[in-house]
């Protein structure tokens, strides 16, 4: 499968979505990078997550110290191949859960552990 397009339509969906957010948080979003992966790798999988994880974000959240060398940056990844398959091939279904997974990834980003996340309304 082609994951090119749904690639394209995620970052869409994405850059629409940081324009919604509230000008605060629209400014500190802009702090981490989102990366489009077709397939989470092994290397991000471990033993911590199922193959059909839908997005992370890895690294330290806003506002800590950032020190690379103990491991990625911050930044949100998001599965497209994971994504579409949840959305059982639906385009509209998969826009919505492009969007909420990329809200409720960049709520860990802000620190915000599952429970505050779910607070939000962004789980």
């Amino acid at each position: 499968m082609n994951l090119a397009p749904l690639t394209r339509l995620a970052e869409n969906t994405v850059a629409a979505t940081r324009k919604e957010l509230p000008a605060a948080l629209q400014t500190a979003s802009s702090g981490v990078p989102v990366t489009f992966q077709d397939w989470p790798s092994e290397d991000i999988l471990g033993d911590e997550f199922e193959p059909d994880i839908l997005g992370l974000f890895v690294g330290p959240p806003h506002g800590a110290p950032s020190d690379e060398s103990q491991g990625l940056p911050p930044q949100i990844l998001l599965f497209i191949g994971n994504l579409w398959a949840f959305a059982e091939e639906d385009r509209e279904v998969f826009l919505d859960e492009v969007r909420l997974t990329y809200l409720h990834e960049l709520g860990h980003y802000f620190g915000w552990d599952e429970d505050e996340v779910a607070e939000r309304g962004l789980e």
